[in-house]
């Protein structure tokens, strides 16, 4: 059975101590399984405060980030490159001292507009990093998934197919594809085929809608999307992620395009989307099992 997870900027911008309580005590609230808390900057998170929290809600936690363009592993640059896989390593510190097992996100290149295209140097050289940071996370049994985002936050990964490939190429059994239906829906011609086809490599999967606003009330085929996860046989983590620009702030609100607010009442929007997206699971799980049962002869 999947867990059901909510990302922490529905919520708070930031961990403080008094935005880690009410993003962990709300997430709790609504019902979730976890948290996934932001980790852009790994030193701003006090882990002894956070598992506390966590502890006190009866709630798990996973984390992302993007690196930036100073800590770029895809950048060919020796010097970067040094500068990210420090990051990674402390956000896998941080994960592992919160007891969390994923790590997801932009991994692997900065987190924003790239204005040339990627080259094979730089990619093999974030092969060759993303190899060796998987390996300090396999010791505290934490999972990097590597999210494919749209050509807007990105030049590396765009589509599942090169998820997929990067993934190989690292080929580390805790490095896995984190597909998210909001990309998937700038960049995939078949968001369900483009789901299937990642199979045994998906590890993590973000749900929203085409503007980041209530789920179904986009653009995008979640049904679709669901039954495709169903018949995919994932059956692990699933966070909602939104956006408002009343709370992340910048620098996120620029990198984003946070420019409208789809939505005022977090909870409202929260709870909209942990009853939709258990909805949508049942009646994939159900249209699966009625497709298997009208195949049978009596």
């Amino acid at each position: 059975m999947n867990k059901l997870g909510l990302h922490a900027l529905v919520w708070e911008a930031g961990w403080s101590h008094d935005e880690c309580a009410r993003a962990i005590a709300k997430t709790a609230e609504v019902g979730y399984d976890f948290i996934e808390a932001p980790a852009l900057d790994p030193s701003l998170i006090d882990p002894a405060f956070t598992v506390k929290q966590l502890e006190k809600n009866g709630i798990g936690i996973n984390f992302s980030l993007g690196l930036d363009f100073d800590s770029d592993i895809s950048s060919g640059d020796r010097e970067k490159g040094r500068r990210g896989k420090t990051k990674l390593e402390e956000a896998i510190a941080v994960c592992r001292d919160c007891g969390g097992k994923y790590i997801g996100g932009i991994l692997y290149s900065a987190f924003g507009k790239y204005t040339v295209p990627p080259t094979k140097a730089g990619i093999a050289q974030s092969v060759d990093i993303l190899r060796e940071v998987a390996a300090t996370a396999a010791r505290s049994d934490i999972t990097l998934v590597l999210e494919v985002v749209n050509r807007y936050e990105s030049n590396v990964l765009n589509t599942a197919a090169q998820g997929v490939e990067m993934v190989k190429r690292i080929a580390a059994p805790n490095v896995k594809v984190h597909l998210d239906v909001y990309h998937m829906n700038i960049e995939e011609s078949d968001i369900a085929s483009a789901i299937i086809q990642t199979g045994e490599h998906l590890g993590y999967l973000h749900t929203g809608d085409s503007h980041r606003g209530y789920m179904g009330s986009g653009t995008i085929d979640l049904a679709g999307v669901f039954r495709a996860v169903v018949n995919a046989g994932y059956k692990g983590p699933i966070t909602f992620e939104s956006f408002s620009s009343r709370v992340v702030g910048q620098p996120l609100e620029g990198i984003l395009g946070i420019w409208r607010n789809l939505w005022d009442d977090g909870h409202d929007l929260a709870a909209h989307a942990l009853m939709y997206t258990k909805a949508q699971l049942k009646a994939a799980e159900e249209a699966r099992r009625q497709t298997l049962e009208r195949s049978r002869l009596l």
